[in-house]
């Protein structure tokens, strides 16, 4: 599996949309204002279809901008998660999407990293 993007969520990726920089995915195969729908699975496989649209502004350029509430939502997902993008290349060639979230945990006094399902 090869890791595209991985943040640290903040208050707006909860409370809006999670914006990645276009640069890290590599050419994307729309332009701006156009919109397309991502295919991905979650760490129980259960796949999400997530709006994305490309989006420009001045100071970062090009986003992916990913309307993801509803995941948000079912995963009572807070700010400071670790949300991963993963690319999979099945035997046929095909890719898949892959979806992780990290939370960080207190356990015996050091801090780990807990799959949210």
């Amino acid at each position: 599996m090869t890791t595209l993007f991985s943040k640290f969520l903040t208050k707006a990726d909860i409370e809006n949309v999670l914006s990645i920089p276009a640069c890290t995915l590599g050419p994307l195969p729309f332009r701006e204002g156009h919109s397309m729908n991502m295919h991905a699975h979650d760490g129980n496989g259960q796949e999400w279809i997530f709006s994305c649209n490309i989006q420009r502004n001045e100071s970062v350029g090009h986003f992916l901008s990913v309307g993801w509430i509803e995941f948000v939502r079912e995963r009572n997902l807070q700010v400071d998660d670790c949300v991963t993008i993963l690319e999979e290349v099945m035997n046929n060639q095909a890719t898949c999407i892959k979806l992780e979230v990290k939370r960080k945990i207190r356990l015996f006094g050091k801090d780990i990293w807990a799959d949210v399902i």
